[in-house]
């Protein structure tokens, strides 16, 4: 059906919003002058009478009184929205490392949260099959995902980091998603659960500007000296972890199709990266995580 911004009704639920990227003033202008030249093309989404997608489309249409339309949607729950709202923002793929990853991890937060929920997105995926509901949520949404079942796990982690960043500022966490913060997803882990300063702190000096990343601390002792009988450490969790990562990367590959585009592409070598970049932060922190 076809509405204007007299029609009433239509509510913006601030924790959906909160779940999109936010534009750059740049990008929001250039959307500004295809709605005003063209209209709006697109139709906007709607649960009931919740706006769910096409919130800068809205805002710019009841800006300029330009006609748009919507479609509605059927779920029978928040968890199904937002799960809706995530794979809807990947499958657009114009999302970069940073984003899929906190995407995942938002994913990842709201099956475990609501199992109903969750059972019923799998379902109606191809990739989840009837055995696959029995597997653990992290291996389900890998596999969906084309990633490792442990960077699932970060992905968790980062997105709490970066969901307590923007309950500071909401600036610094579109600074973090957009790549423009000097801080890594390691040191966003670790502020977030307390092991090297303040959240909120980083999160005021990211918005400010006065960010600094901190320096890796030695843990080797003054003047102690290095022992040349000592063991070397074990790596053969790492050598695994580098062949999964690996095996997936090209089980990946070879699954694409002759025609595939850039984009996607791309999304599977940052994907890639990613893994490889929790290899190595692994290595660092002196322990493997299970899958």
């Amino acid at each position: 059906m076809s509405v204007t911004m007299e029609t009433p009704g239509i509510v913006i639920d601030e924790e959906f919003r909160g779940l999109l990227p936010v534009l750059p003033a740049e990008t929001l202008s250039q959307l500004e002058e295809s709605l005003l030249e063209h209209g709006c093309v697109h139709p906007l989404t709607l649960w009931g009478n919740i706006l769910i997608d096409g919130h800068n489309r809205y805002e710019i249409a009841t800006k300029h009184s330009i006609p748009f339309t919507v479609v509605t949607k059927e779920f029978t729950s928040r968890s199904d929205v937002t799960i809706w709202i995530i794979t809807t923002q990947v499958a657009r793929r114009n999302l970069n490392a940073r984003q899929l990853s906190y995407y995942r991890g938002l994913h990842y937060k709201t099956e475990k949260r609501s199992n109903g929920d969750a059972s019923r997105f799998a379902q109606q995926h191809p990739v989840y099959q009837n055995d696959k509901l029995q597997e653990s949520t992290s291996k389900r949404l890998a596999e969906y995902y084309k990633v490792s079942a442990p960077t699932i796990i970060r992905d968790e982690k980062f997105a709490d980091a970066v969901i307590a960043i923007g309950e500071t500022s909401a600036e610094a966490k579109r600074s973090i998603l957009a790549g423009e913060a000097g801080i890594t997803k390691k040191h966003l882990r670790e502020l977030f659960t307390g092991a090297d300063g303040s959240i909120a702190d980083a999160a005021r000096q990211i918005e400010d500007g006065t960010f600094e990343k901190p320096k890796p601390s030695s843990t080797k002792l003054p003047g102690a000296d290095p022992d040349p009988a000592a063991p070397d450490t074990d790596v053969r969790p790492v050598v695994a972890s580098i062949i999964e990562a690996a095996e997936g990367f090209l089980l990946n590959l070879r699954g694409l199709p002759y025609d595939i585009d850039k984009e996607t592409i791309e999304m599977r070598l940052r994907s890639h990266i990613d893994s490889l970049e929790g290899i190595i932060e692994q290595m660092q922190n002196g322990s493997m995580e299970a899958a």
